[in-house]
């Protein structure tokens, strides 16, 4: 019984759940310069964490034959979960992730619906279309910060900024995705770029990815719409993109592609803090 938890709490990759919650919060934070209340922080929180939760699961079950042999270890493919299992998991997590959108108003509700096609899309075709995938992908990284917005129905132009950025990294880190699955991608026919372009071009577009946000990132102090304390964070950040960007191309073999992914999560979450502080 405990594996069987420990393998669902696996599946929805809850770190991922808990940044995309927290990155709703912040978009609220962000958007009223003020303490949030605590409805809609809980209801905003739960709708992203549930809501990637499920498509996470949705994405291993759609992912088994690839999963077989990239991540056999995974717990579908290794048989700690059944695929039904999973199914329901995710139809549950989803419900959850709806609910508590519509409990908040009407626009989050339509952003957590959008969010929710776009996702099941993905995994059941778009992930096979590469770049276009990793597009729909980010989206909803994005998204997480205007349905903070609308959330408080305060949506403002710093939040527009701080969601292209969380769009631009995350794209970078989805197309280095595709170079550590590039074995198994090819078999099942996955377009990605690593797929059809070859792993070390499709390191250098990952890393002008990393570059472009890293740039954006110049412009809320430069028209001062944080304050100070958000330079050395966001700082510490962008120098971490490029230390990887600048890994990535020189060994853009899979096992290297694989720590460099993992550890893009670290300097998308030292965004996030650079976001909420300096905006406050």
């Amino acid at each position: 019984m405990i594996k069987k938890i420990a393998g669902l709490v696996k599946l929805i990759r809850p770190i991922n759940c808990l940044m995309m919650g927290l990155a709703v919060v912040i978009g609220e934070a962000i958007a009223l310069k003020a303490l949030l209340t605590l409805q809609p922080s809980l209801l905003g929180f739960f709708t992203a964490f549930f809501l990637t939760a499920g498509t996470m699961a949705l994405n291993d079950y759609y992912d088994l034959e690839v999963d077989l042999i990239n991540e056999p270890n995974r717990p579908i493919p290794s048989g700690l979960i059944k695929p039904k299992e999973a199914l329901i998991y995710a139809f549950i997590c989803v419900l959850i992730g709806i609910s508590a959108s519509a409990m908040i108003n009407s626009s989050t509700f339509i952003i957590a619906l959008i969010s929710l096609i776009l996702m099941v899309y993905y995994n059941v075709k778009g992930k096979k279309t590469g770049l276009l995938g990793n597009f729909i992908v980010s989206a909803c990284v994005a998204l997480p910060f205007i349905y903070g917005g609308y959330a408080v129905n305060n949506m403002n132009f710093t939040l527009w900024i701080f969601a292209l950025m969380a769009f631009l990294a995350n794209t970078g880190r989805e197309i280095i995705k595709g170079i550590v699955d590039v074995k198994g991608d090819k078999i099942k026919g996955i377009k990605t770029l690593a797929a059809t372009i070859g792993a070390y071009k499709a390191s250098i577009i990952a890393s002008l990815f990393f570059s472009a946000a890293v740039i954006l990132s110049f412009i809320p102090p430069i028209l001062n719409l944080t304050s100070l304390i958000y330079i050395p964070i966001v700082a510490f950040s962008d120098l971490g993109f490029i230390s990887l960007s600048i890994s990535l191309i020189r060994d853009y073999s899979s096992e290297n592609a694989k720590t460099i992914k993992n550890k893009t999560l670290l300097f998308m979450l030292a965004g996030l803090i650079a976001f909420i502080i300096g905006s406050l």
